[in-house]
C-alpha cells in the first residue's frame, strides 16, 4: 500500500510533464487548410507551422502565409513557442524560422507568390542562389519582403 502513495503521484506529476512538453507537430499535406488563407497545405517544400506555449498547432501552406498571420496577429507571435518553416531541400522537415535563411528568387515560385524558399543555414541558400540567383533574407528581412509586397520582378 505504501508503494501505491509513491508511485502514483509520481506518475501524475510525469504524465503533467509530459503531456505539456511543446513539439513540433507532422503537417497533414494535402488533409489541413493553411490558417491565414485557408488554402489546402499541399507541398511539402513550403509548408509552416506556429506552436504555442501551450502546444497548439497552427499550420501554414507557405513562409508568407506564416509572416502575413504573424503580423496581422501579434498576440499570436507572443504566444508562439515554436515558429518554424519547412526547409526547402529536405522537404517535411521543420526548422526554426530564426536559425532559417530564406532565398527569395523570381526562378523559385512559392505558394502565395512572394518567392520564398526557406534553407536551414545561409550557406544552403546561397548554395541554391548561385543556380537560381535572387536574394538571401533573414527572417526580419522576409518578414518586411511580405509586409512590403516586395516581389522580385
Amino acid at each position: 500500500m505504501k508503494l501505491y502513495r509513491v508511485i502514483i503521484p509520481v506518475l501524475l506529476v510525469a504524465s503533467l510533464v509530459l503531456g505539456c512538453e511543446v513539439t513540433p507537430q507532422q503537417i497533414a499535406y494535402g488533409e489541413t487548410n493553411c490558417v491565414h488563407c485557408q488554402m489546402t497545405v499541399s507541398d511539402s517544400r513550403f509548408g509552416a507551422e506556429v506552436v504555442t506555449t501551450k502546444g497548439k498547432a497552427y499550420f501554414f501552406d507557405s513562409a508568407e502565409c506564416l509572416a502575413s498571420y504573424l503580423q496581422a496577429n501579434p498576440e499570436k507571435q507572443q504566444d508562439a513557442e515554436l515558429v518554424l518553416v519547412t526547409d526547402f531541400s529536405k522537404p517535411n522537415q521543420l526548422i526554426d524560422v530564426k536559425r532559417a535563411a530564406f532565398l527569395q528568387s523570381k526562378n523559385l515560385p512559392s505558394p502565395m507568390g512572394m518567392f520564398l524558399s526557406a534553407f536551414p543555414d545561409k550557406a544552403k541558400a546561397e548554395e541554391y542562389q548561385q543556380k537560381l540567383d535572387g536574394r538571401v533574407l533573414t527572417w526580419e528581412q522576409a518578414m518586411l519582403a511580405v509586409e512590403k509586397n516586395d516581389r522580385p520582378y
